[in-house]
């Protein structure tokens, strides 16, 4: 079986390969073809489904199966790659340079492996159980910052709108105990920037395995905390409900969101 580490670079390079068609795609002003609504403000393109066959071709080389947003598979696997080759297709669409592609290997309920690239950035993130977070050669550190100076990231639950009451108390509530939020819509995006101190944490409600499992690997091996909104740590995972950040930011976040807060 290969080494965390040698999967790590295979997940990488799969990543990049699905960045590469995204940003051909956004360079020859094709973004929008084959478009089609999945569901209100969620789009797939034919680009998504290009930058998936292209993730799945490399990893195809390591005999783990595929799970992919657009294409399925077998998420049923003790030990499968979660596979997102759009995150933010509707900035993608819109031509917000704010998209990532994200691959994660997940093992046993918990991700072991994480790789977050984005294309019309030119950053990539990596990182494996015990081997830590990375970009490039720096190593990340999730950020020192005192509660009522963080600027969190989070995202709307735009595909569940019954989810919208419960978060909109969790928003006002975070809004009044933090500096400020941001909402760049890419939530691999965001949970990377956590990891590199660049946001102070992260929360959402319904998320996808393939939206988290990578940006949370890479907090996690930044010292960071990963939990669902009731503060279980492995349920997060299967529920998409994330709270993310630093260890005191992640306890601020567990009362902000708390039904009886």
């Amino acid at each position: 079986m290969e080494s965390l580490a040698v999967l790590a670079e295979t997940a990488v390079a799969a990543a990049r390969a699905g960045g590469s068609i995204v940003a051909s795609a956004e360079a020859a002003g094709h973004a929008e073809e084959g478009r089609r609504a999945k569901a209100s403000g969620d789009y797939v393109t034919e680009w998504d489904l290009a930058s998936e066959r292209a993730i799945r071709e490399a990893l195809s080389g390591s005999g783990i199966p595929v799970l992919g947003e657009e294409t399925g598979g077998a998420d049923s696997a003790e030990r499968y790659w979660a596979v997102d080759p759009i995150d933010g297709t509707t900035n993608f669409l819109h031509s917000f340079v704010a998209v990532g592609v994200s691959v994660a290997l997940i093992e046993t309920g918990e991700p072991v492996i994480g790789a977050v690239h984005a294309p019309f950035l030119e950053r990539t993130w990596v990182g494996w159980r015990g081997g830590g977070a990375w970009s490039g050669e720096r190593r990340l550190r999730v950020s020192s910052r005192a509660v009522g100076s963080a600027v969190l990231g989070t995202g709307f639950p735009f595909r569940r709108k019954e989810n919208v009451p419960r978060y909109v108390d969790a928003f006002r509530r975070a809004f009044e105990r933090f500096e400020d939020l941001r909402r760049p819509g890419a939530a691999s995006l965001d949970l990377a920037w956590v990891a590199e101190g660049i946001f102070d944490g992260f929360f959402e409600l319904g998320l996808a395995t393939w939206d988290v499992a990578a940006g949370a690997l890479l907090i996690r091996e930044a010292g960071g905390v990963v939990t669902d909104w009731t503060g279980d740590d492995r349920a997060w995972l299967e529920s998409g409900d994330i709270l993310a950040g630093p260890p005191a930011i992640h306890e601020a976040l567990v009362e902000v969101v708390a039904p009886d807060a």
